[in-house]
């Protein structure tokens, strides 16, 4: 179906998921993003819905498909329609209005989906794993390191759809940096993918920075003086969560290269260049948590020979300990003997002489372990 036809046909609330009723709630409520400190609840999922022409927001028109008329009427600018978890109900409308494929209407609503890019016609659909840095006063075996979310994007000749799944990822700074940027916005809807892959991809990097921090200070702590006895269930919450991040940021690699070298008729060929851009930024991500899991690996591996050193040191004293009390423990037993005829058995001075060899004994033995570093 044209999109003409689709805009005559999604006017009610019918089957259609009640499209022009979700579009004015979102117009007489105040326009936030949902993941703002000082956020309302809206009585939709629509964030916001901007027309841009030459770079530039327009007046609104009406509701959305009023905009979409104006903008395929004028046959210049397109729209950005931002949506926060939308349901089924409220995402069918939009899917019909934009004439999206139901594979891809189903991952956006569905949402845990792996990155990538898909065209689809006419249209790019296109999944990012947003992650940002759960702050702690201290690392443990279970805190959370990693908080991920996703960003699905729908790119047009004239429109932009983003859907956003989770409480970060914010969208709402990087409109208005976009806006105060009307060049670059004006080069159309890839202009906005890119700049919601570079958004993401430097997420990713600050992310990096964060866990880096994370890892030196259980670093620090392993090779310290208490390293052996250190907790290694915190080395293994730093891998949980690095494999979060590394789920995010790995599959994300052959798109970004898609975006950036094959020829998309949705991609301005200008905008090309600064996806070679992002994804040299992902590059280093990749290398970075690479890196990571390797140091991880040799903490751990570092740890776990502490703890066998320490171990072997504590055997060592336990046998130097046993070796001294053997001494008497073997003259008190052959006097133990009940024998009438036993050296030095009935001489005056004889307990005091097994003293003193017992004692004499004990001393030289434990100088020696001493000597050699067992006790």
């Amino acid at each position: 179906m044209s999109m003409a036809g689709n805009l005559r046909k999604v006017t009610g609330l019918g089957g259609v998921g009640g499209l022009r009723k979700v579009a004015r709630l979102a117009r007489r409520r105040p326009r936030v993003d949902l993941s703002h400190p000082a956020r309302s609840p809206l009585g939709s999922s629509v964030v916001n819905c901007v027309t841009y022409r030459d770079g530039v927001r327009t007046t609104a028109r009406g509701d959305l498909v009023d905009a979409m008329e104006w903008v395929r009427k004028k046959g210049e600018g397109f729209v950005w329609l931002g949506l926060h978890e939308p349901t089924d109900r409220e995402f069918a409308g939009i899917a019909e209005l934009f004439d999206l494929h139901p594979l891809a209407v189903e991952d956006a609503v569905e949402a845990h989906q792996r990155p990538k890019v898909e065209r689809y016609g006419e249209t790019l659909f296109a999944v990012f794993k947003t992650v940002c840095y759960v702050e702690h006063e201290e690392l443990t075996a279970t805190s959370e390191v990693v908080n991920t979310g996703e960003i699905m994007v729908f790119v047009g000749k004239d429109f932009v759809i983003t859907v956003r799944h989770g409480m970060h990822g914010s969208l709402g700074p990087l409109r208005e940096e976009l806006e105060s940027d009307p060049g670059q916005l004006a080069k159309g809807p890839s202009a906005v993918l890119h700049a919601i892959a570079d958004h993401v991809v430097d997420d990713y990097l600050t992310v990096t920075d964060s866990v880096q921090e994370d890892i030196d200070q259980v670093e620090t702590d392993v090779f310290a003086e208490t390293g052996a006895r250190a907790d290694p269930g915190r080395i293994y919450q730093l891998k949980r969560e690095l494999l979060e991040l590394k789920r995010a940021v790995v599959p994300l690699s052959r798109p970004l290269e898609d975006l950036a070298t094959r020829p998309i008729r949705v991609v301005d060929p200008e905008i090309q260049a600064y996806f070679r851009d992002v994804s040299d930024h992902l590059l280093r991500a990749k290398e970075q948590i690479a890196s990571f899991d390797e140091l991880l690996n040799s903490i751990l591996q570092a740890h776990l020979a502490q703890v066998t050193v320490a171990q072997n040191e504590d055997m060592r004293k336990i046998t130097a300990w046993a070796a001294i009390i053997a001494v008497p423990t073997m003259v008190c037993g052959v006097y133990g003997m009940n024998f009438d005829h036993m050296p030095e058995l009935h001489w005056r001075y004889g307990y005091g002489m097994v003293i003193g060899v017992i004692s004499v004994a004990c001393l030289v033995l434990y100088r020696g372990f001493r000597r050699s570093g067992w006790l």
